[in-house]
């Protein structure tokens, strides 16, 4: 059940992010509603499709972006990886680690998204992107994580809702 509701939050998701989101950016980034869903997912206990988010979510950034295929993939995958490393092993404070792990997916999706774009014959100035592109994104992303972080949380407790114990 976990895995089919994916597809019509990341997709709605993705409708907000091309439709309101990129339209109000801040220099030249914006947010990436996707990433921060898939991060604030993987982060809750009670889930167990973390991966399957990520690959869905992976996808329909593909379809809405136009980024090289793959790209979304790739860097959605890394920040899966580091997600749950974090929620096994190293942090006891989920909040904290949504910020850690946004703070860390941007820079590496937006990087993943410069290198790409740059071996594909663009001709990126990295200085003026980084300025102007992804510490903005940074910034954007931070102030969203918490709103998407709580209605992560909240539809995971529908959808794992805890027994009564009697």
């Amino acid at each position: 059940m976990a895995t089919l509701i994916a597809i019509p939050v990341l997709g709605m998701l993705a409708i907000l992010q091309s439709s309101i989101v990129s339209r109000l950016p801040l220099l030249h980034g914006s947010s990436d509603l996707i990433m921060l869903a898939i991060i604030a997912w993987t982060l809750h206990k009670k889930t167990q499709t973390a991966w399957q988010w990520c690959i869905i979510g992976g996808l329909i950034a593909n379809i809405t972006s136009a980024v090289p295929f793959g790209v979304p993939l790739i860097g959605y995958s890394m920040i899966t990886g580091i997600t749950l490393l974090l929620r096994q092993r190293v942090w006891q404070v989920p909040i904290l680690a949504m910020f850690l792990v946004t703070f860390l997916g941007t820079l590496i999706t937006q990087g993943i998204t410069l290198l790409s774009l740059r071996l594909s014959g663009s001709s990126i100035p990295v200085l003026e992107s980084f300025n102007l592109i992804m510490l903005p994104s940074v910034l954007l992303n931070l102030l969203l994580a918490i709103p998407l972080y709580v209605l992560a949380g909240e539809l995971a407790r529908w959808l794992y809702p805890e027994e009564l114990e009697v």
